[in-house]
């Protein structure tokens, strides 16, 4: 199986390439780490130019294209290349894979629904937040991401290929002390409003959802919908980050909570329920043990 992965020196693009390499896929990314790797072909192409996206999935005719290329979140570029980048880029991803036939896994994310950039803090209409909340971004980023899931929509309408939306939530990595950080200095009574509501996942579990859609059969119900469909899908750890309880802190931080409010304990505010029942998929790993690994990275980054 040829698979198309953009983004592969970044934070999961990474991840992803290595894990699809090691299991024997026949990968191609889009940009030239420091290290080959085998199973891998790197190459560079810029997807904001429709035509060197195109050559590319048409010389290559993959089965697949994971797209995780992107400008990932506000404060990086200014907005309006923020949003420009990330959509346009998009937009020749999935026009191509359409027109070769190729199933696309994209990251959409998180911060869809409007929350996590918001000017003024907000809370959802209930908890845990599932697919179907509404999505109210003001932000180039998440914006960016809300087109980017309405194209995913139509390419697969076009085409008739499957193209499935992971939102994530905030990615973490083994080793890292960075929920060790937020969780040490936070205090509910001085904490500004967390659009994310605490939440994160961890990077191998963000490689394992890819895998799972990947490999689900494309023909299989989901939702009722079959070949040539678009599904979403929320990919998120178990708890929160703060092993506090996800309401209380919540209702102290903002002041309120949802009339709907079924968080129990430490659970996430994100419900990967969906994720479960059509992928099979369940988030295995929690910053209790991660926090703790020492996991080594892809090699070809090194």
């Amino acid at each position: 199986m040829t698979v198309i992965v953009t983004g592969a020196t970044g934070g999961a693009g990474s991840w992803i390439v290595e894990d699809l390499a090691r299991d024997g896929y026949d990968v191609v990314d889009l940009e030239r780490p420091p290290r080959a790797r085998e199973n891998v072909t790197f190459l560079e192409a810029d997807l904001r130019e429709q035509g060197q996206t195109w050559e590319l999935l048409q010389t290559y005719d993959p089965d697949a294209v994971v797209h995780f290329a992107a400008i990932p979140r506000n404060g990086i570029k200014l907005g309006a290349e923020t949003f420009l980048t990330n959509v346009e880029s998009t937009y020749h991803v999935f026009e191509a894979a359409g027109r070769v036939g190729a199933d696309v896994v994209w990251a959409s994310s998180e911060s869809i629904y409007g929350s996590v950039f918001a000017d003024e803090p907000w809370l959802p209409e209930y908890f845990p937040i599932d697919e179907d909340h509404p999505l109210r971004p003001e932000d180039p980023y998440a914006t960016s991401k809300l087109v980017g899931e309405d194209l995913a929509a139509a390419t697969a309408r076009k085409y008739g290929i499957s193209v499935t939306s992971i939102r994530p939530s905030w990615i973490t990595y083994p080793g890292s002390q960075r929920t060790a950080q937020g969780r040490e200095t936070f205090d509910p009574e001085t904490a500004d409003p967390n659009g994310n509501f605490w939440s994160y996942v961890d990077v191998r579990d963000v490689v394992t959802i890819v895998r799972a859609a990947l490999e689900v059969d494309p023909k299989a119900d989901r939702e009722g919908h079959g070949h040539g469909s678009h599904e979403v899908y929320l990919a998120a750890a178990e708890n929160n980050f703060l092993d506090r309880p996800t309401a209380e802190v919540i209702e102290t931080v903002f002041g309120d909570l949802p009339d709907s409010c079924t968080l129990e304990g430490d659970q996430s505010a994100f419900s990967t329920e969906k994720a479960g029942r059509e992928l099979d998929w369940q988030p295995e790993h929690t910053w209790e043990d991660a926090e703790l690994e020492q996991v080594p990275g892809p090699l070809f980054l090194e």
